[in-house]
């Protein structure tokens, strides 16, 4: 049996083809750019349009069934972006674009007053009352005019077009602020905040959900139509499990678009969590594992963004300009120019540079920005430890870290004296969602 894992990401839609031990299969690999709608004025608009994203999708299906890679297919695994949120008309059609996590227009209304516990809501939810989660984005949506009857993620749109259903994984439930991370339902006072009930949102898909292709779409790809469609999850988890840091002892540094830390825990239904330190996340893996962790606006964006307006050249010429600039030194940056992740609430265009004269040059004003990734997960990594109460081995890994050598060593240095390993796979999301989807998530390290 070979699985078909979708990645759907920020920035491109890959599907490709694992054998039942999740090892990749040879050229199954398709893959479609896609390009966020930015605002033009600075105002932190970031979205996608929910059918151009289907339609990506599905010509990487396509190209896959074209060269014979779907074949012998038996499950159906999903990495997919968190925190997305699409407002649905009564039909279950768009009101407008998929607003993602990368958009910092959503406040709270102005006579709002949050959780009446602050500090109790982001231990129960693993999130903060902030413009990244639901609590804010929805009754943002609502006032600008729009009259939702529903509201879905970006995978749960996919989900209700493939296959009829449109059932949230506890993992991408986890992502909107609403889910109360231990009970795995979604919490009440999360709900009174965002102004909804849980009928305004998808079903919670139960332990074992498993879904089928409509009819239109096994004709489409009669290889799949027998296939089982597993719950998708979020892509920092399936990142982490893909980079075989699944349980305490080892971290997961992961920089594609964006960039993240995390540690994976074990965490059945109902059992008692560790404290949560207040700059740091929680969400689910799934029914038995959560992960935390902070993450970043500035990633693999960041590092393509400083690359073309620099006027720097790419690959091997790139390091070679890179050579002899040792990291941490001269230029310093905040590279926060998409805005913060929560908690914090820097709006975007918050980057700067330091100690720039004339006498700098491009590429150390671009190794002063890379470096200031690293300064930052850092700081949140040393976090992490201490809800572990010790020091925690990493693994590097993402197609930005893959595509600078000098960006790798930055981060080796401001992490020793840990362990550091680095994963060459930049599919690491797809990986670690075929894992999960074959019950093989805590084979993957060693």
């Amino acid at each position: 049996m070979n699985v078909l894992a979708l990645d759907l990401g920020t920035s491109s839609v890959r599907a490709m083809v694992f054998d039942d031990r999740a090892r990749a299969r040879p050229d199954a690999l398709a893959r479609r750019g896609f390009d966020l709608s930015i605002a033009a004025d600075d105002t932190g608009g970031a979205t996608l349009d929910a059918d151009e994203y289907l339609a990506a999708l599905c010509a990487c299906l396509d190209e896959l069934a074209k060269g014979g890679h779907l074949d012998d297919i038996g499950l159906v695994a999903a990495s997919a972006q968190w925190h997305s949120v699409l407002p649905l008309d009564a039909a279950g059609r768009p009101l407008g674009p998929v607003v993602t996590w990368l958009d910092t227009r959503p406040t709270p209304p102005a006579d709002a007053t949050g959780p009446l516990d602050p500090e109790a809501f982001h231990q129960r939810t693993g999130a903060w009352w902030h413009r990244f989660y639901w609590t804010v984005k929805l009754p943002w949506l609502r006032g600008l005019g729009l009259a939702p009857a529903r509201y879905t993620g970006l995978v749960e749109y996919i989900l209700a077009e493939l296959l009829g259903e449109a059932a949230m994984s506890v993992s991408q439930a986890s992502g909107t602020g609403l889910l109360d991370i231990s009970t795995m339902e979604w919490d009440a006072e999360a709900l009174e905040i965002a102004g909804v009930e849980a009928r305004h949102l998808p079903s919670l898909a139960p332990l074992g959900w498993q879904g089928r292709l409509r009819p239109e779409y096994a004709r489409r790809w009669p290889q799949l139509a027998r296939a089982s469609w597993c719950p998708a999850i979020g892509d920092g988890a399936a990142s982490n499990i893909g980079s075989g840091a699944v349980d305490e002892t080892r971290a997961a540094i992961t920089v594609g678009t964006s960039a993240a830390v995390r540690l994976v825990q074990p965490a059945p239904r109902g059992a008692e969590l560790p404290p949560l330190p207040h700059r740091l996340w929680r969400y689910r893996v799934d029914d038995h594992r959560v992960v935390t962790g902070a993450a970043y606006s500035a990633g693999g964006n960041l590092f393509a963004w400083a690359r073309r307006e620099l006027r720097l050249p790419e690959g091997p010429a790139l390091e070679e300009t890179l050579a002899g600039i040792p990291p941490f030194t001269g230029v310093q940056a905040d590279p926060r120019l998409g805005g913060d992740r929560p908690p914090g609430t820097a709006p975007a265009g918050s980057g700067e540079l330091r100690h720039v004269g004339f006498g700098t040059t491009a590429s150390e004003m671009f190794a002063g920005l890379m470096a200031g990734v690293c300064t930052l997960v850092l700081g949140d990594l040393e976090i992490i430890e201490s809800t572990v109460d010790h020091r925690v081995a990493v693994t590097l890994g993402g197609g930005a870290i893959a595509a600078s050598p000098w960006w790798r060593r930055a981060f080796e240095l401001s992490l020793a004296p840990r362990e550091v390993a680095h994963v060459d796979d930049p599919e690491v999301g797809c990986t670690g969602a075929a894992l999960v989807a074959l019950n093989r998530a805590d084979q993957t390290y060693g």
